[in-house]
């Protein structure tokens, strides 16, 4: 016999008090926790709960008795859908208050550390259309919002071309409009839509990997250089039939769009949509697009990472280039040095950078753009941090006088932070886009050193993301 399901509460006039992470907000009902979404401190509501273990619940709003005086009303007609930029709801200056919390917490109740005073966060000066790339999904399964549903109306279109909903994969909500990338990429990816629909493309069924359209990827950039990549599949049995219609598609966008300065193409054939292992094609243009800083061009080609927020990036490196305190006379080791931004950024100050990184491609890119700038004093090195930095290393190419290390949400491996302790550098500039992990590791060098400076960065508008940027110095 069927277990039958337990029946979760309804809390009801429930106060949310403050902001907890992954952009949920927080309530207490008695001793129990209850994490909720698109609810902001203030907001009086009824609770369902949805989920529920002994000390913490996950509900959500399923009526509101009365707003909280900070709301604010969101601007994109996705939102609460689409799953992104969840803090519209949220005035940006209580967004940045937020944040400043957020590192302050983790820096004291993780690190549990001696401190100095945290300096205010560095806001973004956009906090829309600040985006620098994005990528969208075809599937031949758009989701139906909770209006649709009702409406209870047979859809003959059903191919949707935008993001993925959370917690189902194979169905995507279709975008009209997006208010993270200049609106050209709006206009690109609604032409290409259009077109695909008068022709009857077929877009990717997700769950059997069939039909043609699979993803698109627009890259802007402070220069003015645009970058669309299509990816598509195609049957090898009707190869020469299909390339013919997709690059009809290709051409189109290439004429209604004559300021794309690099239009790419990719055949996916595989039963995922990494790209890291597959040809690009030039349809027109150029296989790249520039960025520039302070003079210095770097070259960004399709599989590049580059920091997605321009503008803040460049306020990012050069509170990192602040705090390295470089005389000139340096040896500075840059580690998960990425295509070599911050390493080649700081080169000119220092009197050798070293960047290790575990992307290969991404260290040929370093190597491309010290070459493009002239920079002479850089050497970079591909391989996974842990194996690639350790005393032996440092013994044959020396000691660093600074460290600047920008990890992956994860932090640093412990193999990682004991061959710091052993490198026994002067400062350490760690740049991180988790504070808790962030937290943790200064934990760890705390052995030997102690924070001197502390920089929040706002990157992420209206997400719950922040960047951190700590200067730690030996003892």
């Amino acid at each position: 016999m069927a277990r039958k399901k337990k029946e979760l509460p309804l809390l009801e006039k429930v106060t949310i008090t403050d902001v907890a992470a992954e952009g949920k907000a927080i309530a207490k009902v008695d001793d129990l926790v209850v994490f909720i979404p698109y609810v902001v401190p203030g907001d009086i509501v009824d609770l369902q709960v949805k989920r529920k273990k002994n000390k913490y619940a996950e509900a959500e709003a399923v009526k509101f008795h009365e707003y909280s005086p900070i709301r604010a009303v969101p601007f994109c007609e996705h939102y609460g859908v689409c799953g992104g930029c969840k803090w519209q709801v949220l005035p940006y200056s209580e967004q940045i208050k937020y944040k400043q919390k957020q590192v302050t917490d983790n820096l004291t109740r993780i690190g549990k550390i001696e401190l100095p005073e945290i300096s205010p966060i560095l806001g973004s000066e956009k906090t829309q259309f600040y985006r620098n790339k994005l990528e969208f999904t075809f599937s031949n399964k758009r989701w139906l919002t909770n209006e649709e549903v009702k409406q209870n109306v047979v859809y003959e279109q059903m191919n949707a071309v935008g993001f993925h909903i959370p917690n189902a994969f194979d169905k995507v909500l279709a975008i009209e409009k997006c208010w993270l990338q200049d609106d050209i990429s709006n206009r690109i990816r609604n032409a290409v839509r259009d077109y695909a629909y008068e022709h009857d493309y077929t877009f990717i069924n997700l769950r059997s990997q069939e039909g043609m359209l699979r993803n698109m990827i627009v890259r802007t950039s402070t220069t003015g250089e645009l970058m669309v990549i299509i990816i598509c599949k195609i049957e090898e049995d009707n190869e020469e039939k299909e390339m013919g219609l997709f690059k009809q598609l290709l051409q189109h966008v290439a004429d209604k769009f004559p300021e794309i300065t690099s239009l790419l193409y990719i055949v996916n054939n595989k039963r995922n949509d990494t790209i890291t292992d597959l040809d690009v094609c030039v349809f027109k243009g150029n296989d790249h697009i520039f960025e520039e800083m302070e003079g210095l061009r770097f070259k960004i080609g399709p599989k590049s990472f580059y920091q997605t927020n321009s503008e803040q990036a460049y306020n990012l490196y050069k509170i990192t280039r602040n705090f390295a305190g470089l005389t000139g006379n340096e040896l500075v080791y840059d580690l998960y040095t990425g295509t070599g931004t911050i390493a080649n950024f700081v080169a000119k100050q220092a009197r050798q950078v070293i960047g290790i990184e575990y992307v290969p491609e991404a260290i040929e890119d370093a190597k491309v753009n010290a070459d493009i700038n002239g920079i002479k004093n850089t050497l970079f090195f591909a391989g996974d941090m842990k194996d690639m930095l350790t005393q032996e290393f440092i013994n044959e190419y020396g000691r660093p006088d600074v460290i600047i290390t920008d990890p992956p949400r994860a932090g640093m491996h412990q193999d990682v932070i004991d061959v710091i302790l052993f490198a026994e550098p002067k400062r350490i500039v760690y740049v991180s886009c988790n504070p808790a992990t962030q937290a943790r590791d200064l934990a760890l060098l705390d052995v030997k050193y102690r924070v001197t400076a502390v920089q929040p960065v706002d990157m992420f508008p209206h997400t719950h993301h922040v960047e951190n940027v700590v200067l730690l110095e030996k003892k």
